[in-house]
């Protein structure tokens, strides 16, 4: 097995946070080629975001601000899949910001609605932070075909890439292609992964977290097996996992991350709560943004983090295949997209 790639020096003497699209201390600004790769990227989710914004948008195309306005607007995020309660709070926001800037053309209420949206959303946006522990522990968990598996191979190019060691824990012991997938990430990322054919779950993540104490790792990330959370039985083998993970290291798992597929819309908040209530969510991880007319459904998702009473960032969302088509989440950045 390839080396890991040894552990980055912080600025800031240990935690390092993934901003911006790229892991790097906090202080840091990033290098010059970021921002016209980040740019690059922002096409990617305009372009992806369309179908979900298209019916948005125009309903701005007429010229009066009237109630007719208002009720295509409330349609069209109903079918966003922005959900009956964050549809809602985003319209009685959006009447008070028309009239407190005395808005008289539709055009301006839209620039007002991104506005709304980015706020709403604005809790969401967090960095990810490593180094507070070492190894920062990740348990990584999602229903089948959200593409959870990918997403931790592209999350951990994102950490070797910054010069985080990482360690894999392949603990999706229920289906052999997850192991080898798995397997050909940490290959193509040379990093180090513990995997064992036909292996119980919590003992490969236990061996993994040892492994990761004993040799000094960055972070160990824990892909396990995807579920439904209606598999009332396998949910309980997500609960002994991360139990079994806190006996390895006290204070772990440092994250819990829910890959969601974006597309499913309103199933993915459905999803969200599911596995939060069972495990306590840390983070998300949205894919499939690409071709979505579902892109609404981070409103619900933010508002339902407000009611939650703390926030489940968003730290990463996706827009294809490539390795760079998973980036950091901006809540402006991804209203401005929404909205064209």
């Amino acid at each position: 097995m390839p080396p890991a790639v040894p552990p980055a020096a912080s600025a800031n003497g240990g935690a390092a946070s993934i901003a911006g699209g790229a892991l790097a201390p906090a202080p840091d600004t990033g290098s010059a080629a970021e921002p016209a790769a980040r740019r690059g990227w922002l096409d990617k989710l305009r372009a992806g975001l369309r179908k979900t914004g298209s019916s948005i948008t125009q309903v701005f195309t007429g010229t009066r601000i009237d109630d007719a306005l208002y009720e295509e607007l409330e349609a069209a995020l109903l079918m966003a899949d922005a959900g009956v309660g964050a549809t809602e709070h985003l319209l009685a926001d959006l009447k008070r910001r028309v009239k407190d800037a005395k808005a008289t053309e539709p055009q301006a209420v839209k620039g007002l609605l991104v506005d709304a949206i980015a706020e709403l959303l604005k809790p969401l946006q967090r960095p990810l932070e490593i180094g507070r522990h070492q190894p920062t522990v990740m348990m990584v968990v999602g229903v089948n075909g959200a593409g959870k598996t990918t997403s931790i191979g592209k999350l951990t190019r994102h950490l070797a890439d910054a010069g985080q060691s990482v360690l894999l824990a392949a603990a999706d012991t229920f289906r052999a292609a997850a192991r080898e997938q798995l397997g050909v990430w940490a290959d193509r990322n040379q990093v180090e992964i513990v995997s064992q054919e036909g292996g119980d779950p919590s003992a490969v993540s236990f061996d993994a977290i040892k492994a990761g104490m004993a040799r000094k790792r960055d972070v160990v990330i824990a892909d396990t097996a995807g579920r439904l959370p209606t598999q009332l039985h396998l949910m309980e083998e997500l609960k002994k996992i991360r139990r079994t993970i806190a006996k390895a290291m006290d204070g772990a798992p440092h994250e819990v991350l829910l890959v969601v597929d974006g597309n499913t819309g309103q199933n993915a908040l459905t999803q969200v709560q599911a596995f939060d209530a069972a495990l306590g969510l840390t983070g998300l991880i949205v894919t499939k943004l690409d071709g979505t007319a579902k892109g609404g459904v981070l409103a619900a998702i933010a508002l339902w983090a407000r009611e939650r009473g703390t926030p489940v960032p968003v730290y990463f969302i996706g827009v294809g295949e490539k390795l760079e088509d998973l980036q950091t989440f901006d809540a402006r950045e991804f209203a401005q997209a929404l909205l064209g």
